[in-house]
């Protein structure tokens, strides 16, 4: 082989292609002689070659986005395509105040920077306000309620622009920076007292040559730099001008969690003099610190930068929603959006958007209405966007591994070990998301691993939606899995936990009876253990098993066995892959997942006939109700005598769920979400 011909980098390969040169050259002996001084000098010549050809795969794998490993690498490459990083966010909470006793005094104003302690897990963190809030004093008092305050140090920073520098930089010095909070005001020179504010743009739509505006980038070590205009593109700053920069440095994720709040601000009067401290009242939380995250992450960069340039800032299709949501709220876990053309029946001109909170199930109503507010810079005209709160599709599997005691006989230790596998499994990325996919083969193979004693398991697939019941009014329910359903017997094959119903007593269930292959319909019952099932309706509502979808027909729900006033409805998938379909988040339920045991008694020896081996059903066994791990109810149930309630409500949607006509009803469950008056999750 010819010595300048390369095929790959390993190191033993490059020494080999040396000696084949030198062997064709009768002018080198002694090269094949580890001991030798040539044997040596080739040694020298490879490791150089291997190194330098290692260095230069680093230094091009480093120039495009795909394959960079260095942050400032990836940052450089996403600004090329017009993408800033986020940054860290400090977590944000709301509090109110009041200050009285005030005599001659028009206004006050809370003055910016710190402003309380907050206390979380232990852990006191600072709160700020990046600007200053006026209130008026009103009969001797000022009420400062819901205000958000910012986890974090106040910080300010000053430039004094020079013209005669050719590269003049305008860089803030701290990291840990919420860029959020970023407040920068120009004044024409340093003793001038009117100033003008700039903002901060993302795009240059819109921005014309006396546009007050600036544009952010980070630079090396989380730092950010400021670009003002060229009058151009935005306003150009002039000799002398006075930058006055303000923003919050944050711990992040950290500062979530804090309800506790002293008072530690400052507050002016109308004349600028401090008000007596004695006259502040208690710190009231409205609601306590969330939303903190850190700064966007490498895998992060990677992922979204590409999208948001292809969308142009623009949100267009679905997934741009999904691509534009995570880029202005951080706190997304997982997004998924569709287009209202999706839905039976059709409700063109609008998408749907989902979101799963890192910190929680659901998005307040605040935080939908401030994202909706957001996405309007985006979205095209005409195009409404809705936010519905995501509905999970529980997976739960009972398993029963087979194990050779000879090899390991603590069947409660494998069973930890099992139980930590699937843990882990129902932690990773194939669920917990939306798009979500149970992987069955996946779960059965990390059974088989966890030891070399277990030799087999048989484990079943259940799929699960809780339904939470609007309770003392008629309502009817819409239950969706996004999964078709397994009809193994002519009944039972959606079970329920228990409830009760207006008019009778005892504890009711639902279950399914086949009509054919495609249609069910659902009846109510009432069970004693051991006993038979008494069908107390028949005719309770419909099953679409080609679709997952169960829809229960007006009734009047009066309490829940289950706590939260739930209703857990448990069906036999068709295919042991469970798939999340549109706003179903798929959640592996490692609560209600079973892990039974079985010694192999022909594996260990003991019985090799298999006279004595202890046979598994591959197929589910029919059980009228559902066994539950959950939280039991601790609410007394409604006497029928005592439930009054005459309003009659419909519902329609791809989720558990219902609607009330009635205001009472509205008011009393809508803590999730803005648009039904009930609904499952």
């Amino acid at each position: 082989m010819a010595f300048g011909q390369y095929v790959n980098l390993d190191f033993d390969e490059i020494k080999q292609s040396i000696r084949d040169y030198l062997r064709a050259n009768t002018n080198f002996t002694d090269y094949d002689f580890e001991g030798s001084n040539l044997s040596i000098i080739i040694d020298a010549l490879a490791y150089n070659t291997y190194t330098t050809a290692y260095n230069t795969n680093m230094a091009v794998n480093e120039c495009f986005l795909d394959s960079a490993t260095l942050r400032e690498n990836v940052v450089s490459l996403a600004r090329n395509i017009g993408y800033v990083p986020r940054s860290r966010r400090s977590a944000r909470a709301k509090v109110s105040f009041t200050v009285d006793g005030l005599t001659e005094t028009s206004t006050l104003t809370l003055n910016s920077g710190i402003v309380c302690n907050g206390s979380g897990d232990n852990t006191n963190y600072i709160f700020c306000i990046p600007e200053d809030i006026t209130v008026p004093v009103t009969n001797g008092v000022a009420q400062f309620n819901n205000i958000e305050i910012y986890e974090g140090n106040f910080v300010s920073q000053n430039f004094t622009v020079d013209t005669s520098l050719s590269n003049q930089k305008y860089i803030l010095d701290n990291s840990f920076i919420d860029t959020s909070t970023i407040n920068v005001k120009v004044r024409q020179s340093e003793t001038s007292t009117s100033s003008v504010t700039y903002k901060q743009i993302d795009n240059i739509i819109g921005i014309t040559s006396t546009s007050s505006s600036y544009l952010l980038q980070e630079i090396e070590d989380e730092r950010y730099e400021l670009i003002f205009g060229d009058n151009v593109i935005g306003k150009k700053l002039a000799n002398a001008n006075y930058v006055t920069v303000s923003y919050i440095t944050s711990d992040g994720r950290e500062g979530n969690g804090a309800s506790e709040f002293s008072f530690v601000g400052n507050i002016t009067n109308q004349d600028g003099g401090s008000i007596n401290a004695d006259l502040i009242g208690l710190v009231t939380t409205d609601e306590k610190s969330r939303d903190g995250d850190e700064i966007e992450s490498i895998s992060s960069i990677k992922y979204y930068a590409p999208r948001i340039y292809s969308s142009q800032y623009r949100a267009v299709t679905s997934s741009d929603y999904e691509s534009v949501l995570g880029y202005i709220y951080p706190n997304v876990e997982s997004v998924t959006a569709y287009g209202g053309e999706e839905m039976s029946p059709p409700r063109f001109g609008k998408v749907f958007i989902s979101v799963k909170p890192r910190n929680g199930d659901f998005l307040s109503d605040e935080t939908k209405r401030e994202l909706i507010q957001k996405l309007k810079s985006y979205a095209v005209a005409g195009i409404v966007p809705e936010f519905v709160d995501l509905k999970y599709l529980y997976v739960e599997i009972q398993t029963n591994p087979y194990y050779n005691p000879n090899l390991n006989d603590d069947s409660e230790n494998l069973k930890t070990g099992i139980s930590n596998a699937l843990t882990q499994y129902s932690r990773s990325i194939d669920v917990n998301k939306f798009g979500g996919r149970f992987k069955y083969s996946k779960a059965v193979s990390l059974i088989d691993s966890v030891d070399s004693s277990i030799t087999s398991n048989i484990t079943l697939v259940t799929i699960r939606r809780n339904l939470r019941a609007v309770l003392g009014q008629f309502a009817q329910y819409e239950i969706c899995f996004g999964n078709m359903f397994h009809t193994q017997e002519s009944s039972y094959n959606v079970v329920s936990t228990g409830f009760t119903i207006d008019g009778i007593t005892g504890t009711v269930y639902l279950a399914d009876e086949v009509i054919n292959r495609e249609k069910g319909r659902i009846f109510f019952f009432t069970y004693t253990e051991g006993g038979a099932p008494t069908i107390v309706k028949k005719n309770a509502g419909t099953v679409d098993y080609m679709h997952g979808e169960v829809l229960i027909d007006t009734v009047n729900i009066l309490s829940t066995s289950i706590a939260n006033n739930v209703i857990e409805i448990q069906a036999i998938p068709h295919s042991n892959d469970i798939v999340g379909l549109r706003d179903l988040y798929v959640k592996f339920d490692m609560t209600n997942t079973t892990i039974n045991m079985i010694p192999d008694l022909i594996a260990s020896g003991e019985n090799t006939s298999g006279s004595r081996f202890v046979h598994t059903h591959s197929y589910y066994t029919p059980t009228f109700t559902r066994k539950s791990n959950s939280p039991v109810s601790t609410a007394a149930a409604i006497l029928p005598s005592t439930a009054s309630s005459t309003a009659t409500t419909t519902t329609s949607g791809t989720y558990a769920s219902s609607s009330s006509t009635s205001t009472s009803s509205s008011s009393s469950t809508s803590s999730s979400s803005s648009s039904s008056s009930g609904g499952g999750y």
